[in-house]
């Protein structure tokens, strides 16, 4: 029958929703339980007596209406359950509305054009009411206890504001290695970051106080928003990690961001000028930045300069100096 759609006529998107939300009669029974026995599916205790979910989870998606049922249903058959999932459809045109169609568990949010990821993950955020917040690509798959294993992490790292968890890559279909200079860490991420996006948006899960505090994803940018968010975020976060895989991520499919977007640089040197010109960073962060930025930028006017691109060229190498 699918879920049901309340009009909204004169806004930017409709919203379908359905379902019902957490577990909340069985979470109060477990108060009265010794802690030794208190079932691990419902970790954490301090989220008892609350209506909202624990976790909202987002996943955005865009014309990939062959792929978005494996990652809906990655979500739905989690082993944890006290949480929402929001599908924002970012303006599809394909057979995306028919495939969620099925579904009575979800949320839909309708955006009536493409926005890009970022405005879409952000809109998500807006219109959910988790604590915390998890975000999953539409061409990737969680495994089950993804959501159970993270919450029992999070139960005994309280301190912790964000956090990531190892993943599986697959490649045209075929499992491939991780280089090693690409595998999930924690601590401090920022001089890793500068090289690199050093946090995979749909393992990550974020304290939704500290998504609000930095402001969300840079809507202005097509590409290399997660770059930006975990710049801005690491310069003052440790990133916690949960050593467990918990996400396939495939990829050789020809509609991702990092294979149709040129030259990704571009947006990674908006990232660093950005955040340079904020206050925040010491003065090894600023050095550092600095630095990644002349390189960068180096990249980009000197690849111009092949291709007989002189704007390009002399835009990015008064960044050199």
């Amino acid at each position: 029958m699918g879920p049901r759609l309340q009009g909204n006529s004169g806004g930017e998107f409709n919203s379908i929703s359905g379902g019902e939300r957490g577990t909340l009669g069985s979470t109060i029974q477990t108060l009265f339980l010794p802690p030794n026995t208190r079932p691990s599916t419902l970790l954490p205790p301090f989220k008892y007596f609350s209506s909202m979910p624990l976790i909202s989870v987002i996943i955005p998606t865009f014309n990939r209406s062959d792929l978005l049922r494996r990652a809906i249903d990655s979500v739905l058959s989690q082993s944890f359950k006290d949480f929402e999932l929001i599908v924002v459809n970012d303006g599809s045109t394909d057979n995306t509305e028919k495939t969620l169609a099925e579904y009575n568990d979800i949320t839909l949010l309708n955006l009536k054009h493409n926005s890009g990821v970022s405005c879409a993950r952000n809109r998500g955020v807006k219109h959910s009411g988790g604590e915390w917040v998890s975000f999953l690509d539409s061409d990737d798959q969680w495994l089950p206890n993804k959501l159970q294993e993270q919450v029992e992490w999070m139960f005994h790292t309280p301190q912790c504001t964000i956090f990531q968890s190892r993943e599986i890559w697959i490649r045209d279909g075929k499992r491939v290695n991780q280089p090693r200079a690409l595998r999930k860490k924690e601590g401090d991420l920022f001089f890793e970051s500068l090289q690199r996006c050093s946090i995979t948006p749909s393992t990550v899960m974020i304290r939704r106080s500290l998504f609000e505090e930095h402001g969300g994803f840079d809507e202005a940018l097509p590409a290399c928003e997660d770059y930006d968010l975990w710049l801005r975020i690491t310069a003052s976060e440790r990133v916690g990690l949960v050593d467990r895989e918990h996400l396939i991520r495939y990829g050789g499919h020809p509609d991702q961001l990092s294979l149709s977007t040129p030259c990704l640089d571009k947006y990674r040197v908006y990232a660093l000028q950005k955040l340079l010109s904020k206050e925040g960073l010491n003065g090894t962060q600023k050095t550092a930045t600095i630095d990644t930025l002349r390189k960068k930028a180096a990249i980009i006017a000197n690849g111009a300069l092949k291709r007989g691109n002189l704007n390009d060229y002399q835009q990015y190498i008064k960044l050199t100096v």
